[in-house]
């Protein structure tokens, strides 16, 4: 079989021309399938099948009128053989898919037989020629396509010089005729099905390269869900984590002041009910937030879509950290300078959830909260003394979604987050912020050792 530089036509869509194709080529498929015919061959032996019937009749008209007409005579033998020679150029077109240069060299071979046995001035053939010829260009390359062809386009022309050369006719015309005759036959021919095959490529690859959007828009569409999911947990667990954990203090402090102090219970209830509902709202905010559709107003059409909260809002943070009974101090250094709002909103959160989680496994140790502008960086550092009565093995050495969700806020505005135990056994988290830094690439490391005494979920 020979080196094509297009792929045959296969019994089954095997490409998305195929799979895409219109509704009626693939109806006239599926009939050739139910009859049986799946393969190249079996179909392109129905066609040299049709051939024939064709030239058989084109051969009736031609004895039955054009020659009496022109007053041409044909012998019975002469008939004969021309019939038969013409109905067997049909034959080699079962071939035409898988051996397209084999198919054109037995239908010329059959032409020159064609050629030597008819008259001077009549030109039989035509139409396995021109399927040939177009097979040719649109299974080869051009440049080779044009090659075979043009050699197979004079053999016609030399058969017919050579025969008035022995039967002593005039030599000039039949062989102009035949040069032209195979010129058009196979030449041309082949450049039809050559602009027909680059046509069909064209198409075939602006579907491909539309079909490749698609996917794209799909993964993108798919990657922007997750991030989004991604950010629905942290969010959730940021906000839950804090305001649940207070609440469960809250209320065991509650439920042993109910019988000795009811004023301080009825107090207590009312903090309860006070960061209960401020819980709602932060929820309500996240809820918002995912819900937004493009084109709307955005934040500001809700009451509860506010902006989130950034450093300027640690000092309420760590108030309410104080009404719940936690020793927590706060220390700021430096000039404070605005960040971006990602940014500054990356430092709350990653303050909330580091008194969250001391409050959570070091419970009634002191915490101290430092806040630092520096010259080239903005650092936080949430640090937490060892629990009275607690060994520096009893943390949970469980990485959850507390330093997940700080190591890809860190990640997500180009900053470093270092988390790790103190001599002490206590436990630090230090959040930096390169200024006039260029986000980084790679996700931050974040250590690996395991939490101990006020070790972090």
């Amino acid at each position: 079989m020979p080196t094509t530089g297009r792929v045959p036509a296969t019994d089954g869509p095997t490409t998305l021309h195929d799979m895409i194709a219109p509704a009626r080529p693939r109806r006239f498929d599926a009939l050739l399938n139910r009859v049986g015919l799946t393969t190249p061959v079996a179909r392109d032996a129905l066609l040299a099948a049709a051939v024939i019937v064709m030239t058989a009749s084109l051969l009736v008209a031609l004895f039955g009128f054009v020659v009496d007409e022109q007053g041409l005579t044909i012998g019975p033998v002469q008939g004969v053989l021309l019939a038969v020679a013409a109905c067997v150029q049909a034959l080699p077109l079962v071939l035409r898919r898988v051996r397209p240069v084999l198919c054109l060299g037995l239908v010329v071979a059959c032409q020159v037989v064609i050629t030597a046995v008819s008259p001077d001035d009549l030109s039989v053939g035509g139409i396995p020629q021109i399927i040939a010829g177009y097979t040719v260009g649109t299974l080869l390359p051009v440049r080779r396509a044009l090659a075979v062809t043009a050699a197979a386009a004079p053999v016609a022309a030399l058969a017919a010089g050579a025969t008035a050369l022995v039967t002593g006719n005039d030599l000039l015309v039949p062989v102009l005729n035949h040069l032209a005759s195979g010129l058009i036959s196979y030449v041309v021919s082949a450049l039809v099905g050559a602009t027909v095959a680059t046509r069909r490529d064209y198409t075939e690859l602006v579907r491909l390269r539309a079909a490749e959007v698609v996917r794209t828009q799909e993964a993108t569409t798919q990657a922007a869900i997750f991030a989004e999911r991604s950010r629905m947990a942290r969010e959730l667990h940021d906000v839950a984590a804090h305001h649940l954990s207070g609440l469960v203090v809250q209320a065991a402090a509650v439920e042993r002041q109910i019988d000795s102090d009811p004023e301080a219970a009825k107090k207590g209830t009312a903090w309860i009910r006070g960061q209960g509902k401020e819980t709602l709202d932060s929820l309500r905010l996240i809820v918002g937030v995912l819900r937004e559709r493009p084109g709307s107003g955005g934040p500001g059409e809700d009451a509860h879509d506010a902006p989130p909260p950034g450093l300027g809002a640690l000092d309420d943070l760590v108030r309410t950290a104080r009404t719940l009974g936690d020793t927590v101090d706060l220390e700021r250094a430096g000039r404070p300078r605005p960040l971006a709002p990602i940014a500054d909103a990356a430092f709350y959160r990653v303050a909330q959830e580091s008194l969250s989680n001391a409050r959570q496994h070091a419970p009634g140790a002191p915490v101290h909260v430092t806040v630092r502008f520096e010259e080239r960086e903005v650092a936080l550092e949430v640090t937490n003394e060892r629990a009275a009565g607690r060994g520096t093995a009893g943390g949970s050495d469980r990485r959850g979604m507390g330093l997940i969700g700080m190591g890809e806020r860190a990640h997500l505005v180009g900053a470093t987050l270092s988390t790790d135990t103190m001599p002490d056994g206590g436990w630090r988290v230090r959040l930096a912020l390169p200024l006039h830094h260029e986000v980084t690439t790679t996700a931050p490391a974040v250590s690996s050792a395991a939490p101990a005494e006020g070790g972090q979920e």
